[in-house]
């Protein structure tokens, strides 16, 4: 059972509540709120603070085999897309595909198409309409730069066990169909 501070009562422990072996960054900061408010309920932050600091370390340490192959991860995302889906895409698909806004996708398309990654036809229908596909280069980066990834994401994943990571993505996807649900039309 747990009180609206987040911490247990009578005994009870808390999902959520730091424990002596987990004492991370989040941790403090949670402890130094519930300290200057300890009638709010802190559980929220305890979990949104945690996605949101592993996403920013993650940002920071770049993803290694990316960079080596000199993609962004956003520009891998996008030739991933084309990659995973088979077939010519239009920019307006890509955004959709790849959660980006119609305007970093253009300057996407534009470096990776300098860079012969990827190549862009007009639609014989609707000269407003463009379709783009991986050029025989783009297909074969990403098919050797996304084994190399997967192993080093793994890596990244190494402190938890296997059972930990299921139940991790398993609960990392529920939450986010809850936010596609009530935020979908919010993103940009």
């Amino acid at each position: 059972m747990t009180a609206t501070n987040g911490r247990p009562v009578d005994g009870a422990a808390s999902p959520t509540a730091p424990s002596a072996a987990r004492h991370d960054t989040v941790a403090a900061v949670v402890g130094q709120w519930q300290a200057v408010h300890p009638d709010l309920d802190t559980g929220p932050m305890e979990i949104i603070g945690r996605i949101n600091r592993c996403a920013a370390l993650l940002q920071q340490a770049e993803d290694a085999p990316l960079r080596r192959a000199g993609l962004s991860r956003p520009e891998f995302d996008l030739l991933g897309a084309l990659r995973r889906t088979g077939r010519e895409l239009t920019p307006s698909e890509l955004t959709r595909e790849t959660f980006s806004s119609g305007a970093a996708v253009t300057k996407r398309l534009k470096l990776l198409t300098e860079r012969g990654l990827v190549e862009r036809r007009g639609d014989t229908r609707d000269r407003r309409v463009a379709h783009v596909r991986l050029t025989d280069a783009g297909r074969d980066l990403v098919d050797s730069v996304l084994p190399e990834q997967l192993a080093y994401e793994t890596s990244v994943l190494a402190g938890l066990d296997t059972p930990g990571q299921g139940e991790l993505a398993s609960l990392l996807g529920e939450l986010l169909v809850q936010l596609e649900g009530r935020l979908g039309m919010l993103r940009v």
